[in-house]
């Protein structure tokens, strides 16, 4: 474990664990590095170098109340990369992720990335606008920051008790710790930066981003979605994409690689041996 320091002052804590081919963990909103554990264990025992990072303003990264944007969490993760002289990589993004996943292989990863993997991903865009007809009104993102500025800690229970691993379904076993470890998760991060990012994946447009990767790139979504609606995301982004292949899940969460680690982690390394 590590810590790099940005060029804007930011430090970026990091794992770095085992030798391989590299596979970079990128987590969701409002989470942090500890959301991959699974991933982490599964793929080092399986012989990759396994990385992943706490996005600025989340986890144990600086509680930032600047550069709180996409195109700053992308050079982020390029500062990182090259400070660990990362090559022919993997980039595994999920939900928030996988947008960062998305503009950072596009916008930085020439000649250095393998493979990307989006799991119930944003982009291409979730935000209803004249363009993008299908997706979530703002009134649900202002839903989200309202609650979020009155009550932090019951908002964060909320999502992870209901719609984020789909534990509101009817007869959905529940998981009393996946509930606490994306609270735990959720708390450590700065407030102002999670507000901010409520905007960042919500509204970040990244259309043009799908059209600049040409790696083999794997999107992964279930079609019982709550956070990231399906019809408007996957099937979308895997039509700009040069080399995409959709794996579409009936009845999983968005949470679905935390929760059904057992159904996700061999389709990913199905994809990475292909």
């Amino acid at each position: 474990m590590g810590k790099i320091t940005t060029k804007d002052g930011t430090e970026i804590f990091y794992k770095d664990w085992g030798s391989g081919q590299p596979i970079v963990f990128h987590h969701g909103w409002p989470l942090s590095s500890d959301d991959w554990d699974n991933q982490m264990l599964y793929f080092l025992a399986l012989g990759y170098r396994v990385i992943a990072h706490d996005r600025r303003g989340h986890g144990r990264s600086t509680q930032t109340d600047h550069g709180n944007d996409m195109d700053t969490y992308a050079a982020d993760v390029a500062e990182l990369v090259a400070a660990l002289d990362l090559r022919d990589a993997i980039h595994i993004g999920h939900s928030t992720g996988g947008g960062e996943v998305t503009r950072y292989v596009a916008r930085h990863g020439k000649g250095r990335v393998a493979k990307a993997v989006l799991i119930s991903a944003i982009p291409p865009l979730m935000l209803k606008t004249p363009g993008n007809p299908g997706g979530t009104p703002i009134e649900v993102f202002d839903g989200y920051r309202s609650a979020l500025a009155a009550n932090r800690a019951q908002f964060y229970l909320d999502v992870a008790s209901g719609p984020f691993y789909g534990f509101n379904r009817p007869g959905a076993k529940i998981y009393e710790g996946l509930i606490r470890n994306w609270w735990r998760q959720g708390m450590m991060g700065g407030t102002k930066a999670h507000y901010d990012c409520i905007k960042v994946f919500s509204e970040t447009d990244l259309t043009e981003d799908l059209k600049m990767i040409d790696v083999p790139t794997l999107v992964m979504h279930s079609e019982d979605d709550q956070v990231v609606p399906f019809a408007d995301s996957a099937p979308l982004a895997v039509k700009l994409l040069k080399a995409g292949t959709l794996k579409v899940y009936k009845d999983l969460p968005h949470g679905m690689f935390a929760s059904h680690p057992d159904i996700i982690n061999p389709d990913i390394v199905a994809f990475l041996k292909a």
